[in-house]
């Protein structure tokens, strides 16, 4: 909550968000601010997030030549939406965060969705690949998450740049138990 000057009243975060969001919107500078700081004003999300799925899949391709990276895979962490923002230099990393917070609730349950899914399938590889796995194994392991990820990836583009149906994708256990089958 937040003290508001003159209004004599305490008021939440998100109520100060909206009623700037609501002001902007008047004059259509809100959906400028978005656009400008690489966030989709149609939907209020941004692409940037999926850097740091992509950061994963880099790495997983690296490791069919470079078995030496597997220590810097087993070092990426998952994060949130917000948690990926709080901790980027993103330029728009506040408003990005309140865009989201303002985003239709089911575009985003449906991105979170995603993003689940492809923490999972990235934790379950992480910890098949924590055993000594001969290099062989372990680069098909990774060619095969990576494999898996890219169309999630590209789900969670389409779904933030507002070109996807808002359906709830798979269950992300269900998605990590079709790859483990494998």
């Amino acid at each position: 909550r937040r003290w508001i000057p003159g209004g004599g009243a305490l008021m939440r975060y998100q109520d100060c968000v909206e009623a700037v969001q609501a002001a902007e919107e008047a004059d259509g500078a809100y959906e400028a601010r978005l656009a400008a700081a690489n966030i989709n004003p149609a939907t209020g999300l941004a692409s940037d997030y999926l850097n740091h799925f992509y950061e994963a899949i880099m790495l997983l391709d690296l490791l069919s030549s470079c078995p030496d990276c597997r220590d810097d895979f087993l070092a990426w962490r998952a994060m949130s939406y917000r948690e990926h923002f709080m901790a980027s230099r993103f330029k728009g990393r506040d408003l990005a965060i309140a865009a989201y917070d303002a985003a239709d609730p089911s575009l985003r349950d449906c991105l979170d969705t995603l993003a689940g899914t492809m923490t999972a399938v990235l934790e379950a590889t992480r910890a098949a690949m924590t055993a000594d796995l001969p290099p062989e194994r372990m680069a098909a392991l990774a060619d095969h998450a990576a494999a898996w990820l890219r169309p999630l990836v590209a789900r969670a583009g389409a779904v933030i740049n507002g070109k996807a149906g808002v359906a709830v994708p798979d269950e992300p256990q269900a998605v990590v138990d079709g790859l483990m089958k494998k």
